[in-house]
């Protein structure tokens, strides 16, 4: 039978070869006159057939034929045409690939490339700790995996919006971590404060050692504006944001508060992932956080980073984005798009956002851009 071909990121569960995963050794011409053999009779007439052009080894595709019904799937939502396919070979994993890739757009994916590092696959089965744990039949699972954060350094911004308006920094800052938060799992100064948290739990119980921890600091860190604002209840933080951020829309950093405007549309939508998701005790870690948001390069909140990064890779963490989807099912399948579109759309949104932020620093601060890769960055 054809086999499928597996490319990552997009991928099936494969079984490995026959044989224990060894080809056997091709047989030469005339193997009873090679060198160092004997035989006890002369060579029969009729000649002894060789392996050469027999198959010692075979793959199979498990559940290959879900990769076709979800190939057909895509191409009723207008992803993929009779001539794509030729152009694939006729593969079908190398036909769902591109298609899905041709959805994302170049442009975006360039975007994404150059700030987070993400991992689309689909696939029969959940993999956690390096196994998988099989899904029903007639069922598969696309997620969005982080094995490397974006990077914001939001401070410079902070202090602009507050000398326009006294609170418009803040408010920026509350709006877009809660409309992140919604979303996907980012590393700010909430985690860095409750790493510190943890090293003087750790100092308390560690007497004959407790004076040699150092701390953080992270409230020290945190610009005055953020300072005032984060002991407020979350009800008034959201208000006073709305409000102040409804008044410069058509101010001086208008293109800031527009593309905070469209990531908290998105993050807005309700799309609601698989809640079946069979990931239950099967991984490490929630998952990795799409985006680091410091104050400052190298302040306090990367250092807590760097620290908690270094054993954020050792077990498996949950994907960004999970939902299982049978591709027999149209209503299932356009569920699954939309909610991979929402994400990388949001995506778009925040590092076009991240990339202005940036240009506008070089431009206004003269400063380069100083992004000081720590372990998890670098991954």
């Amino acid at each position: 039978m054809q086999t499928i071909d597996r490319h990552r990121p997009l991928r099936v569960r494969r079984r490995g070869p026959g044989f224990g995963g060894q080809s056997v050794p091709a047989i030469p011409d005339g193997v009873a006159s090679a060198v160092g053999i004997t035989t006890l009779a002369p060579a029969f007439v009729q000649a002894i057939p060789t392996l050469d052009n027999i198959v010692g080894a075979y793959t199979h595709e498990l559940h290959a034929e879900l990769v076709y019904d979800l190939c057909s799937a895509l191409v009723r939502e207008g992803f993929g045409t009779p001539e794509t396919w030729k152009k694939c070979g006729e593969t079908a994993t190398t036909f769902a690939e591109h298609a899905i890739m041709s959805a994302i757009g170049e442009g975006r994916w360039n975007l994404l490339q150059r700030n987070v590092e993400y991992h689309l696959q689909v696939s029969d089965a959940v993999e956690a700790d390096g196994t998988g744990a099989p899904l029903e039949d007639g069922q598969l699972v696309v997620t969005v995996e982080c094995g490397g954060a974006g990077y914001l350094k939001i401070g410079p911004a902070i202090d602009a919006l507050e000398e326009e308006s006294e609170g418009l920094g803040a408010a920026f800052y509350w709006a877009l971590t809660y409309a992140l938060y919604r979303v996907m799992r980012i590393y700010n100064h909430d985690d860095a404060m409750q790493y510190e948290e943890r090293m003087r739990e750790y100092a308390e119980d560690d007497e004959g050692n407790r004076e040699q921890y150092e701390f953080p600091e992270i409230a020290k860190a945190l610009p005055e504006s953020i300072r005032k604002s984060v002991e407020q209840p979350h009800a008034e933080q959201i208000g006073d944001a709305r409000r102040l951020l409804a008044a410069h829309r058509g101010g001086r950093y208008r293109s800031w508060i527009t593309r905070l405007r469209k990531i908290q549309q998105l993050s807005r939508l309700r799309l609601p992932q698989s809640r079946d998701l069979p990931n239950d005790g099967g991984y490490d870690s929630p998952p990795l956080p799409s985006l680091i948001v410091a104050f400052k390069d190298h302040d306090a909140v990367v250092a807590c980073f760097d620290e908690e990064g270094q054993y954020m890779l050792e077990g498996s963490a949950e994907p960004a984005v999970g939902v299982l989807f049978c591709p027999q099912k149209p209503e299932e399948v356009r569920h699954a798009l939309r909610v991979v579109g929402r994400f990388l759309a949001l995506n778009q949104e925040l590092f076009q956002l991240v990339e202005e932020l940036q240009e506008w620093e070089k431009r206004h601060e003269g400063t380069r851009r100083d992004r000081a890769e720590p372990s998890l960055r670098a991954a």
